[in-house]
């Protein structure tokens, strides 16, 4: 008996230290992205501070609207809005009102910084789910559709859409839009945000559909490239020879394997949609972050401008570290890859 367990002691402990080792990697893994986010959106909030010293006009200028204070007013001005203090310290007071959630006070609207972007950003959400609905739905399907027809007429149309797709800017895309099916069809609005949940979806179809086209012709690309990959491995045409279902093959093997780069790719492509609204969002005279961003830009309204290019890098940040953390769960083959090496 003694014996037995003495032997059994190692195979026992073996597992749960593997098992063990595997959660320390893991855990490993995570603060380390942790620390990469902050290291990363702390340079960006240096970048983006420094951009108000490199970007052309003067704050104090925009703020006394063309008047001609006397020397004393400006130097009141400056001194009340911090311009007057050296870079570092208005560096880390600005820094530590965003970590507090102040992002400071609105040139333009007079507002707080943190009211004037909440008020716009659920219609450039709503944009950016809506467009990200037509990537999954129109990319992904056009991508497979074309992996199982390869060569067909069929993947050869698709290419071509593709191609033209991929090379449309928005601004083409929404100008066609607008034309076709929002003033000779008139089946969409062409301006405005909408009342209400269903007025909302009704005018933002037309922008969505301009915004994700460049966005649909790269996932479908990469859907596609990603299945033709799977479907030449060896084992996918082992269970074909073997007479598994053709669709049982590819739904468990070639689909699922080939998730991988099709989300860590469309997760990207979404999280950058927000600068591209800029463009959308001015063209179909919606009040959304984008619009505001130019908005902003053009007026010298260097808060706004700031608080919305922080907010962009942070949201493609944090996707990114997400995607990295969740891909191993959607390929296990990357894990075991992390864990070999």
């Amino acid at each position: 008996m003694t014996a037995a367990a003495t032997a059994a002691k190692p195979a026992n402990s073996a597992p749960a230290g593997k098992s063990t080792r595997s959660a320390a990697a893991r855990a490993g893994r995570v603060l380390r992205r942790l620390a990469g986010m902050a290291a990363t959106l702390l340079a960006t909030s240096f970048l983006v501070f420094s951009s108000l010293f490199l970007a052309p006009g003067d704050p104090a200028s925009f703020l006394i609207k063309g008047r001609s204070p006397s020397p004393e007013d400006l130097a009141a001005l400056r001194s009340q809005y911090g311009f007057d203090e050296p870079f570092l310290v208005r560096y880390w007071n600005w820094l530590e009102g965003v970590l507090h959630g102040d992002f400071g006070r609105s040139y333009l609207f007079h507002q707080d910084v943190s009211s004037v972007i909440w008020s716009r950003l659920p219609s450039s959400m709503l944009l950016i789910a809506v467009s990200g609905l037509m990537i999954a739905v129109f990319g992904i399907g056009s991508g497979i559709i074309g992996a199982l027809r390869r060569g067909s007429r069929t993947d050869r149309s698709l290419m071509l859409l593709v191609t033209v797709g991929a090379a449309a800017p928005a601004f083409v895309a929404a100008l066609l839009l607008r034309s076709v099916f929002g003033v000779q069809l008139g089946w969409f609005p062409t301006i405005g945000n909408g009342e209400g949940l269903m007025d909302r979806l009704h005018h933002v179809i037309l922008p969505a559909a301009a915004l994700s086209v460049t966005f649909t012709a790269l996932v479908t690309r990469v859907t596609r490239s990603a299945m033709l990959d799977e479907l030449g491995r060896d084992h996918v045409e082992v269970a074909l020879s073997r007479g598994a279902p053709r669709r049982t093959v590819i739904r468990r093997h070639v689909l699922r394997n080939a998730l991988g780069p099709i989300v860590t790719v469309s997760a990207l492509l979404v999280s950058g949609m927000l600068v591209s609204t800029a463009i959308v969002e001015t063209a179909f005279g919606m009040s959304g972050v984008g619009s505001l961003l130019v908005q902003s830009v053009d007026q010298l309204d260097f808060q706004v401008v700031q608080a919305i290019v922080l907010l962009v890098v942070a949201a493609f940040v944090v996707v990114n570290a997400l995607v990295d953390l969740i891909h191993p769960l959607i390929d296990p083959r990357t894990a075991a890859a992390g864990s070999a090496r």
